[in-house]
């Protein structure tokens, strides 16, 4: 270690030369045993440091299940969000767990976007000196599977650290992959330990150290009867908004404003006969490899309206179709999206009659029938033993045949008040402020509006004095102003203190909640200057991006700062847990 000293020549009194000499002496002294108490602890314990970027909490959960084990095992865990992690600290990180999901068509999560940056910045750190494994969350119906994780991985390796295991990815049933991915990590991690490591804690310390989880999962729903079914949108909307109600009494799952329902709905009885019909065979008929009839296949288990990739190459593979072959074999991103409009998996079967497939071909292409995600639309502190969503039904038309949403029809049309089997995802991000006095501005055009009714219920509830202020907008005042009477209630109660609407086609010129935003750009700006919370919710592929857009040009107008103090204002914000979103 370097002696700290003063150069002969430094311009300082020879009092001043005596104080600070003295004051180097005795910070060599503290250097000294600071790196001596160091290496004695790092040789006896072992610090795995439990990173994730999440969008709707499941990468959190996964991290906070990880951390617990090891700390069971006397391993030293810490678990941190990718936001509140500095790049130049992974310097001191000697194994590191990357967690975390990818976000639309192969984005990082909001949470990991400012540490992306930052570790594939020319100034990233070296990090030869570091341990670490991946485990990407993603969808295989999307493009981009798992590319936030991929990224991770490759620039970690770029940067010089080793893998300690390799990278996992998981589509969207990730409980298996996930479980694989642990244990082999903590088997490596083990070879690593020192050998006068603490050994594994007692088994009630460790149930203790585990994070409280629900027992209503995916794998064990709960099953609410739903108990209010009501159509929110006006006669002559082009949409159709609904509002449910489901009952959690008898033992449900509890919630917190910001979370989302899960539904695991059932395919359209209409949808099986058709495909059954298709294949040319009897319901009854029995499946190798399945406990199950195919009819019960094709209702509960698989799939069979949204096309996976594997349907549609193999339909590429046995047609004449140049076009569709073109685009497969070029992944032809913005042409796929274009042939896959308004089609579901069986107009694309029926469209290439030349395409032949036995049952079990067609069934294993198919991917299993998943559970679709919902923002919660009320507090549990007002609504203590049900949860609300507001929901827009999917319909339309097409190469003869009616379509409609798996889940959005099925709690419309088909699930009455029968039980609909559901389960919460818990979204730590997604909270109204912790601070009940400071601003929060809402933007939800639309279904977005969901979890900002839910929050305004969480402050009136919590008796919270912060100026609330929504910007919320549709096509038409007169048919798509959903909970228009709650909204003025809760004015008149002093709880939303101010509203702005923009209802697109109610004028010449379309106007949209980005335009409010700009239009009132001064007393935004004032709000966030006095700490205000900023949230978004609703379509990822333009509204988010254009209110993004419109925040960054706020910022910049009225604080007079470049793009790049626009940006940097903005991150601070992100950093701050300020801006956060809801976004799909």
């Amino acid at each position: 270690m370097t002696i700290p000293f003063l150069p002969a020549d430094a311009p300082f009194s020879e009092d001043q030369k005596s104080w600070l000499a003295g004051f180097y002496a005795g910070l060599h002294t503290q250097m000294l045993v600071g790196k001596k108490s160091a290496t004695a602890e790092s040789k006896s314990t072992l610090t795995a440091n439990i990173l994730y970027g999440t969008q709707t909490g499941n990468s959190e959960g996964l991290a906070e299940d990880f951390a617990a084990t090891l700390r069971a095992e006397g391993v030293n865990a810490s678990v941190a969000s990718l936001d509140d992690v500095e790049v130049d600290s992974l310097v001191e990180m000697n194994y590191v767990f990357l967690i975390t999901s990818t976000y639309g068509e192969g984005e990082m999560p909001d949470n990991a976007q400012l540490f992306w940056d930052a570790l594939k910045s020319s100034e990233a750190p070296r990090l030869e000196h570091m341990h670490f494994s991946v485990l990407a969350l993603g969808d295989t119906a999307y493009d981009g599977f798992c590319e936030a994780g991929k990224q991770f991985d490759l620039r970690f390796e770029q940067l010089g650290a080793k893998r300690l295991t390799g990278r996992v990815d998981c589509d969207v049933d990730f409980e298996e992959s996930a479980d694989g991915w642990m244990s082999s990590a903590r088997e490596e991690l083990a070879k690593h330990k020192p050998d006068d490591a603490g050994g594994p804690i007692s088994p009630s310390d460790a149930a203790a150290a585990k994070p409280a989880k629900s027992k209503w999962t995916r794998k064990n729903p709960f099953e609410a009867p739903v108990t209010v079914n009501h159509l929110l949108s006006g006669e002559g909307s082009a949409k159709e908004i609904r509002h449910y109600e489901f009952d959690l009494s008898n033992d449900g799952p509890s919630y917190v404003a910001g979370d989302a329902l899960n539904v695991i709905p059932t395919n359209d009885p209409a949808l099986v006969a058709e495909w059954l019909g298709y294949m040319g065979v009897d319901g009854d008929k029995s499946v190798a490899g399945k406990d199950v009839s195919l009819k019960e296949l094709l209702f509960s288990q698989l799939e069979i309206s949204t096309p996976s990739s594997d349907f549609i190459k193999a339909i590429a593979e046995r047609t004449d179709d140049e076009h569709l072959q073109h685009i497969v074999d070029f992944n032809d991103k913005e042409a796929m999206e274009a042939y896959l409009w308004s089609k579901d998996a069986l107009d694309i079967a029926r469209l290439h009659p030349k395409a032949k497939f036995s049952v079990e071909e067609l069934i294993a292409l198919f991917k299993p029938l998943q559970h679709r995600a919902y923002s919660i639309s009320s507090s549990s502190k007002m609504h203590e033993k049900s949860v609300h969503l507001t929901i827009a039904s999917v319909r339309y038309e097409s190469h003869g045949r009616k379509h409609g949403g798996v889940a959005s029809c099925f709690l419309a049309d088909r699930v009455g008040s029968d039980a609909a089997k559901v389960f919460i995802s818990p979204n730590k991000s997604f909270r109204v402020p912790e601070n009940n006095d400071v601003p929060m501005i809402m933007v939800g055009p639309g279904t977005g509006i969901a979890p900002f009714r839910a929050f305004l219920q969480e402050r009136q509830a919590l008796g919270a004095k912060g100026f609330n202020w929504l910007f919320f907008g549709d096509q038409h005042a007169k048919t798509d102003f959903i909970y228009k009477d709650e909204l003025a209630q809760m004015q008149a109660d002093g709880v939303l203190n101010r509203l702005d609407l923009a209802f697109s086609r109610d004028q010449a010129e379309k106007i949209y909640v980005q335009t409010r935003m700009k239009e009132f750009a001064k007393e935004l700006y004032g709000a966030l200057q006095e700490g205000g919370h900023f949230y978004v919710c609703g379509d990822a592929s333009r509204m988010a991006k254009d209110v993004d857009r419109a925040l960054h040009q706020v910022i910049s107008d009225q604080a007079g700062l470049s793009a790049d103090g626009a940006m940097d204002y903005v991150n601070l914000m992100k950093k701050e847990k300020r801006y956060v979103r809801d976004v799909y």
